[in-house]
């Protein structure tokens, strides 16, 4: 199994590079179009010197790793916005050079926190349902890496029941006041907006009735943001609070009580990359360099790292699948949610097989960077079933898909 692995690629993903083609095509997997491969390439280098040096236990933190200077050497190189139309600024890419970008910089541990939402749902959000005007303001600072947008769903009090918030932006002769509160906001105290879903008219027994997306300035008075300090010492979820906030007419996106269907779109922008994939990778990869290091090769050791890279494989032919969906103009919000449930499933598994694989071999010698990419997904697997929504959402999201309920 290890002599099969790639030794001059820096990452384990690139065990499926030297998969035969041929019996892909055979098994009807998609693939990724084979003029992508110099896109790959290209990103590959650019990474491997951007990133030489990092240890294993921050490379775990990709998703949460926010840096601004990362985003913006992106920006440059014209790979924040890689779908949007060239005349928002952007690059007018397909949905498979945006996977192989993702695929690329989760694999290799990149930071990618501070541009993450604004690339991968704001921008593609609001140029679905905003007006010219905002795409012509916003996406081209998202594509520049000058804006950084948080999202605005969960509530206190609310578990995964969206539609029970409580938050409210009452139509008034500015536009909207603003009053309540979100939770579990990624990196909000690192962005300047936030895409939040509102109730603009009705009670919360309304359910999904008269909701709806606004965009909010975080610079703007009666906004306060608190960041949440987690287990593992990092801060990348924050409370927000609105109290009597004035935002102008111009902050309603799309049409006014249509929030409901447009955050499942956005949900569904969300869930269709290869992101359920990758989170616990870094700890993989230490993994297959304990094995070559110690000369391990005992059936056991073998066999886990098989069944974990097998299972992998499937996850991304299943995500590629997805892609597939978006390049046919198909919504692949029922597939996503598989693809996220199975894909988080497998991240947390992975970290416990290989806890409990160090666990059986103590008198192996544990380099220390392992030890504490270990210590840190150990503390924040538990995180990757709940953001993006719950198991029990994701699956219900399915049975009604299937007709199961």
């Amino acid at each position: 199994m290890l002599h099969d692995l790639d030794a001059a690629s820096p990452r384990a993903l690139m065990v499926f590079d030297g998969l035969d083609p041929n019996m892909l095509t055979a098994l009807e997997f998609t693939q990724v179009p084979a003029e992508e491969l110099a896109f790959r390439q290209e990103i590959r280098t650019f990474l491997n010197e951007a990133l030489a040096g990092m240890p294993s236990h921050l490379r775990a933190r990709s998703w949460m790793g926010a840096d601004e200077d990362f985003s913006r050497k992106l920006a440059s190189r014209g790979w924040l916005g890689l779908t949007i139309p060239t005349q928002y600024g952007g690059s007018g890419k397909g949905f498979f050079s945006r996977f192989v970008l993702s695929e690329e910089l989760l694999a290799s541990g990149a930071p990618v926190a501070s541009h993450w939402i604004a690339d991968r749902q704001s921008g593609p959000l609001i140029l679905k349902f905003g007006t010219e005007a905002q795409r012509n303001f916003y996406i081209p600072r998202i594509c520049r890496a000058e804006a950084f947008f948080c999202i605005g769903m969960s509530e206190p009090n609310s578990g995964s029941d969206l539609a029970s918030i409580r938050t409210r932006a009452v139509p008034n002769a500015g536009g909207f006041l603003l009053n309540g509160s979100k939770i579990w906001t990624t990196y909000a105290h690192h962005c300047q907006y936030m895409i939040a879903l509102v109730r603009t008219s009705g009670e919360t027994a309304d359910r999904q009735k008269g909701l709806s997306q606004v965009i909010i300035d975080l610079s703007l008075p009666g906004v306060t943001v608190r960041p949440i300090v987690d287990m593992a010492g990092d801060a990348h979820f924050s409370e927000v609070f609105f109290d009597n906030v004035q935002l102008a007419s111009d902050a309603l996106i799309g049409s006014e009580g249509q929030g409901w269907d447009q955050v499942n779109a956005e949900l569904a922008f969300e869930r269709s990359g290869p992101e359920r994939i990758y989170s616990s990778i870094a700890l993989l990869e230490c993994l297959i360099d304990l094995l070559r290091a110690s000369a391990i090769g005992d059936a056991t050791s073998t066999a886990l790292l098989g069944r974990l890279i097998a299972e992998m494989a499937v996850l991304r032919a299943l995500s590629l699948a997805v892609t597939q969906k978006l390049v046919d103009g198909e919504s692949p919000a029922i597939d996503a949610s598989v693809v996220k449930d199975y894909g988080t499933d497998f991240e947390q598994k992975l970290v416990r097989q290989i806890g409990d694989w160090l666990g059986a071999h103590p008198d192996v010698i544990v380099p220390g960077d392992m030890l504490k990419t270990l210590g840190y997904l150990e503390q924040m697997g538990a995180t990757f079933s709940l953001r993006g929504g719950t198991r029990e959402i994701l699956r219900g999201i399915i049975a009604r898909g299937l007709g199961l309920r």
